[in-house]
């Protein structure tokens, strides 16, 4: 097993380094558990008064929570893909 190390954009750093990464962990265990189990109850017909809210909610938790772990992801793929130049390369 090897050690790699990258270079990622500083805002990904801030980001990860905050609390908004904090919250996105925490909606991460949402979206994946309780968002679609809401979803089937929204289909049972268990939140008839709320509805509106409920159904919209859980899909805007797991969108978001899905892109920001795909677009953290490809900002990491990119730059273990990306090709370095050395001396040798020249």
């Amino acid at each position: 097993m090897g050690k790699v190390t990258i270079e990622i954009d500083s805002r990904w750093v801030k980001v990860v380094r905050s609390p908004i990464y904090w919250i996105v962990s925490a909606l991460t265990g949402v979206s994946v558990t309780f968002a679609p189990l809401f979803l089937f109850w929204c289909g049972k017909g268990m939140f008839r008064d709320s509805e509106w809210i409920v159904a919209p909610s859980c899909f805007a938790v797991i969108l978001l929570v899905g892109l920001f772990y795909m677009s953290l992801g490809s900002a990491v793929i990119g730059e273990i893909r990306k090709k370095k130049t050395t001396a040798s390369d020249r």
